[in-house]
C-alpha cells in the first residue's frame, strides 16, 4: 500500500470550539507528540482527520485494544514462498515515510506495548525494531498523536506518567448546546429544530454520569439518533436505538432515561 493512499484528500467536516486548530499547528510545526484528551465521541477522532487534510500529511490510524502487541505497532517477519520477509507495521511505516500516526484510545494498549512509542517521542525521534536489528530515524515530517478518554482511568487502565509526560495535549468536550445542534444537523441531514432536541436530551444523559452510568451521550451517538429521524423514525424510538439502548442495560437507568427522552420531545 502506498502512503498517498493515506493522504485524505475531501476536507473532514469539523467545527472548532477553541484554538485546537491553531494550537495543533504550531504543535505540528514543532513535530511535538501531541495527546487528544476527552470523551468518547466528542470529535477527536475527526479532528486529526481535519488536521492531516489541512497539513495535506498521510494519517495513519491505529485502533489500539488490549491484546495488541509491539510487532502489531513496529512489524514482524512473516513466512513468503521466498523466504521470511519483513513488513513494517503501521507505526514504522510513519515513522520512515513521514506521516503522522494517530493512535486512537491508547490507554486501551497494554503498557508494555506502548513504551515502543517512548524514543519517538524525545529527542532522539527514532525507532528500535530489535527482530530486525535496525534503528529508523523518523522522517522530518513523521508525528505521533494519540488519543485518552480520561474518564476511562484505574489502576490497570491508565497511562503511565513517563507517557503522559511526554506529550502536549488539546482538551477536547461537548460543543455548546448550539454549536452541537449546527454539528448534529449538517452531519446527520436533521432540520435544526429536531437536532435540537437531540441536543437537549443529551444534555440530561450527561447530568447522568457518574450516577449509574460511565459516559453520557455523545456527539456520535446523537448523529446516529439524527440520521435515523432523518430516514423517518420517530424521535423517541431513534433515542432509544441510539442512545438509551447502547449505553446502559440497568433497567432503572433506561428509565430514567426514557424519562429525559419524553421531557425533551
Amino acid at each position: 500500500m502506498s502512503l498517498d493512499d493515506y493522504l485524505i484528500r475531501e476536507e473532514p467536516y469539523y467545527h472548532p470550539i477553541g484554538e485546537e486548530i491553531a494550537l495543533y499547528e504550531a504543535a505540528y510545526a514543532s513535530r511535538l507528540p501531541m495527546m487528544l484528551k476527552g470523551p468518547t465521541g466528542c470529535g477527536k477522532t475527526r479532528f486529526i482527520e481535519h488536521m492531516a487534510w489541512k497539513l495535506d500529511k498521510p494519517l495513519i490510524t491505529v485502533s489500539c485494544h488490549e491484546d495488541m502487541t509491539a510487532s502489531d505497532l513496529v512489524g514482524r517477519y512473516l513466512l513468503e514462498p521466498g523466504g521470511t520477509v519483513w513488513h513494517d507495521g503501521p507505526l514504522t511505516r510513519a515513522v520512515r515515510h513521514g506521516a503522522i500516526c494517530y493512535l486512537d484510545e491508547i490507554v486501551e494498549a497494554r503498557q508494555d506495548t506502548t513504551v515502543v512509542i517512548h524514543s519517538l517521542t524525545d529527542d532522539r525521534r527514532m525507532l528500535p525494531l530489535e527482530k530486525k536489528n535496525e534503528l529508523v530515524t523518523a522522517h522530518p515530517d513523521f508525528q505521533i498523536a494519540i488519543s485518552y478518554n480520561p474518564g476511562y482511568q484505574s489502576v490497570l487502565k491508565d497511562l503511565k506518567e513517563s507517557t503522559k509526560q511526554r506529550f502536549c495535549a488539546i482538551d477536547f468536550h461537548y460543543p455548546a448546546a448550539e454549536t452541537e445542534a449546527e454539528i448534529v444537523s449538517r452531519e446527520a441531514g436533521l432540520g435544526q429544530e429536531s437536532a435540537g432536541k437531540l441536543v437537549q436530551i443529551a444534555e440530561r444523559a450527561r447530568n447522568l454520569k457518574g450516577q449509574g452510568l460511565d459516559e453520557g451521550a455523545s456527539t456520535r451517538m446523537l448523529i446516529h439518533a439524527g440520521k435515523l429521524v432523518a430516514k423517518g423514525v420517530p424521535l423517541g424510538q431513534a433515542c432509544e436505538i441510539a442512545l438509551v439502548l447502547p449505553i446502559t442495560d440497568d433497567p432503572d437507568m433506561r428509565d430514567a432515561l426514557s424519562h429525559a427522552i419524553a421531557a425533551s420531545i
